[in-house]
C-alpha cells in the first residue's frame, strides 16, 4: 500500500507545483511590468525636468504619487542610479544627478566614431549597403518642404531612427548593436534638439544633404556633413539642457509653498 500523505505534509501534487511555480512567475512579471512603467516615469520626468538636479524624494513620495508599491519604485531607481541619474543618500531617501555631459560628451564621440565609419562603407562598399534601408531613408528625408512632419515627438523618433539605420544599413551586427547602446544611454538629453522647429528643419536639410552624398558615393563629403550635423546637435543639446535646467530651478524658487 502507498504511504498516505496527511493535510499537513510536505507533499505536493505536480497540479500544486505548477500552479504555485505559475502564481510566482505572474507575480515577478507584474513587479517587472511595474517598475519598467515607473522606470520611464522617472526618466520622462527627469528629461522633462519635472526632476530637476539636485531634487530629494524618497520610494515611499514617489509610490504614493504613482500609485506602486515600493518593491517597483526601487527596482526603477535601481536602474536609473546604474544609468546615472539619480543616487542613494544614506538614509535619506534619493537624489537627481546633475547632467554628466562629459559622459554624454565621451558619448556623442563614440557614435560619431561608428557612424562616420559605417557611411564610409557605404560609399566605398556599396554593394554589401542594405538597399531596403536607405531606401526607406530616402522616402521620409528626401521630401519637399510642404511633406516635412512638424512634430518634434515624431522627427525626433525618425532621427534616432536615420542615425541607427546608417549603421546598420553598413551590415556590420556588432557595430549596430553598440551604436544602438550609445543611442539608448543619450536619449534623455537627445531630444531636446527637437523643441523649436528651426532645429526640425536643419535636421531635414542636413539628412538629405547626407543622404545625396552616400548616394553619390562620395565619401570624404558624406562623413564631413555627418560629423557637422553630429557637433551641431550636440552643442545645441547642450545648451538647450542648460537652459531648461535654469527655467525649471527658477519655477521652482518662484513656486508658493504648500
Amino acid at each position: 500500500m502507498p504511504p498516505r500523505h496527511n493535510a499537513n505534509s510536505r507533499y505536493h501534487s505536480p497540479v500544486q507545483i505548477t500552479r504555485s511555480s505559475t502564481t510566482t512567475r505572474h507575480s515577478a512579471e507584474t513587479f517587472r511590468s511595474r517598475a519598467d512603467e515607473v522606470y520611464e516615469r522617472l526618466k520622462a520626468d527627469i528629461a522633462n525636468f519635472g526632476l530637476v538636479p539636485g531634487d530629494r524624494f524618497t520610494e515611499n513620495e514617489i509610490g504614493d504619487r504613482l500609485g506602486v508599491s515600493r518593491t517597483p519604485v526601487r527596482q526603477a531607481l535601481v536602474r536609473l542610479q546604474q544609468e546615472g541619474f539619480v543616487e542613494v543618500l544614506f538614509r535619506s531617501g534619493w537624489r537627481v544627478l546633475p547632467f554628466d555631459f562629459q559622459k554624454f560628451e565621451q558619448l556623442y564621440d563614440l557614435r560619431m566614431v561608428l557612424e562616420t565609419a559605417a557611411v564610409h562603407r557605404l560609399c566605398t562598399e556599396p554593394e554589401r549597403a542594405d538597399r531596403a534601408i536607405l531606401d526607406g531613408l530616402t522616402a521620409i528625408w528626401l521630401v519637399p518642404t510642404e511633406s516635412r512632419s512638424s512634430d518634434a515627438f515624431q522627427v525626433s523618433q525618425w532621427d534616432e531612427n536615420f542615425h541607427c539605420a546608417l549603421v546598420a544599413a553598413a551590415g556590420n551586427a556588432e557595430m549596430a548593436r553598440v551604436h544602438r547602446d550609445v543611442t539608448d544611454r543619450i536619449r534623455i538629453i537627445r531630444r531636446l534638439d527637437f523643441t523649436q522647429q528651426p532645429r526640425i528643419d536643419a535636421t531635414y536639410d542636413e539628412h538629405g544633404k547626407i543622404l545625396k552624398a552616400i548616394q553619390r558615393r562620395r565619401a570624404d563629403q558624406a562623413e564631413l556633413l555627418l560629423r557637422t550635423h553630429i557637433q551641431t546637435s550636440q552643442a545645441e543639446v547642450r545648451k538647450i539642457t542648460l537652459h531648461q535646467v535654469h527655467m525649471a530651478r527658477t519655477q521652482a524658487e518662484m513656486a508658493p509653498d504648500t
